[in-house]
């Protein structure tokens, strides 16, 4: 049985709950940080050092931190060799854009977009680093929408872990109120993302208790 750690308005907790899911693997999930606190205890120091979520425990095993650290350890453990590949090439090839797609989008949406749109005041909001996160972002965008106007999914033709370190994000993205490029191709992924019944029990989730 997985134990997690972390608020279901994470959006690494949904990262890797939705990966769970996909991987349809029993868990107990607790609400942890932002308005449920928790992460000041002595219990949550034992579990990660750095008090952030999620934290994954898998049976009695020590307890594993960092997002991305623990989606290879259940695709390592759990996946199909379609989801993360046995052979080096191949797994290099997702794991690659999995890399890519949590530095140049995750990271460049969660904070200069995200925060800036919704867990800051109106009053306060600057528009002008808004907009140019949005450039920044999108040009990224336009990288992945390239790659997905010739194969299905991030990394290839397969549903991998590469969507779920990508696609996490995009729930979001379409959701706040910002202008955004008419990215095609990007749309057409996010749709058969959206399709997804893990995808839709774990990132389909309200961010209102987020707002400023």
């Amino acid at each position: 049985m997985l134990t997690v750690w972390g608020r279901k308005t994470s959006s690494n907790v949904q990262a890797l709950m939705w990966c769970i899911g996909e991987l349809q693997l029993p868990y107990i999930r607790h609400d942890v940080g932002h308005k449920y606190q928790g992460t000041d205890t002595d219990f949550f120091y034992s579990l990660n050092p750095n008090r952030t979520v999620p934290v994954l425990q898998d049976g009695s095993a020590p307890p594993l931190w960092e997002t991305g650290a623990i989606l290879r350890y259940l695709a390592n453990r759990y996946a199909s060799d379609t989801f993360w590949p046995r052979d080096p090439q191949e797994k290099a090839n997702v794991d690659r854009w999995a890399e890519w797609a949590k530095i140049n989008v995750a990271m460049a949406f969660t904070a200069p977009v995200f925060w800036r749109v919704v867990r800051t005041p109106e009053s306060e909001r600057d528009e002008t680093a808004i907009g140019q996160a949005m450039l920044t972002l999108e040009k990224n965008l336009s990288i992945a929408g390239e790659q997905l106007s010739k194969h299905n999914f991030l990394a290839g033709d397969e549903f991998s872990l590469a969507d779920i370190q990508f696609g996490h994000v995009l729930f979001r993205y379409y959701d706040i109120d910002v202008v955004r490029q008419p990215l095609r191709h990007l749309h057409s992924y996010y749709q058969r993302l959206a399709s997804r019944p893990a995808f839709q029990e774990h990132v389909i989730v309200s961010y209102e208790d987020l707002r400023a």
